[in-house]
């Protein structure tokens, strides 16, 4: 099916105070794979649960297997008390087919990151959660006369603005559809986290 009505991202960014740490996807699934409303909500996604192994050695930490859901008020007061933000690289998109996947993602108009920046003035690390932001990132910072080379899968690259170094991480997908084990995919989450 071929849609190509243009959509705005459906949730606000997640930027707490003091924040050093941002993490960019694409785009959020359409709604009707939601399990919560919140990044990652898609219940098949395993963000959480990577976030659960590198830091609580669960990957039901925030999990309500209940519900089939996660526990969106634990994550958002987890996320503050590690001063990490959350959003996505795209705000207005064409799903080009009725999917969640990156490839049938058209970016009408991409996330105006050096503003971001800006605004979150501790921010030392942004982390690309798969190949569409870390590209649609790169783009935008070139757009600012910033080079840089896409890091690795695991890896980081570091670019200057507003008198601060970025770290930029590419990091695995956090989708089932990234051929990774989820145990691996914290592994490499995990020793991303101890580099700061």
């Amino acid at each position: 099916m071929n849609i190509s009505q243009t959509e705005k991202h459906p949730l606000q960014p997640f930027y707490p105070n003091h924040a050093r740490w941002l993490f960019l996807g694409s785009f959020p699934p359409g709604r009707q794979r939601w399990s919560m409303d919140f990044f990652y909500p898609n219940f098949q996604n395993d963000m959480w649960r990577i976030f659960g192994l590198v830091f609580f050695e669960d990957r039901n930490h925030f999990v309500d297997e209940a519900g089939r859901s996660f526990r969106k008020e634990a994550i958002i007061d987890f996320l503050v008390e590690k001063r990490i933000a959350i959003y996505d690289m795209a705000e207005e998109v064409i799903r080009r087919r009725d999917n969640a996947s990156d490839k049938d993602l058209e970016i009408v108009k991409p996330l105006d990151i050096a503003s971001v920046i800006n605004r979150l003035s501790d921010l030392r690390n942004i982390v690309t959660t798969g190949q569409k932001s870390a590209d649609t990132l790169i783009s935008r910072l070139q757009m600012e006369n910033i080079r840089l080379d896409c890091p690795k899968v695991g890896g980081y690259s570091a670019f200057s603005i507003y008198e601060r170094e970025i770290r930029v991480y590419r990091m695995p997908s956090s989708s089932r559809a990234y051929p990774l084990a989820l145990e691996k995919k914290a592994v490499m989450y995990g020793e991303m986290f101890q580099t700061e």
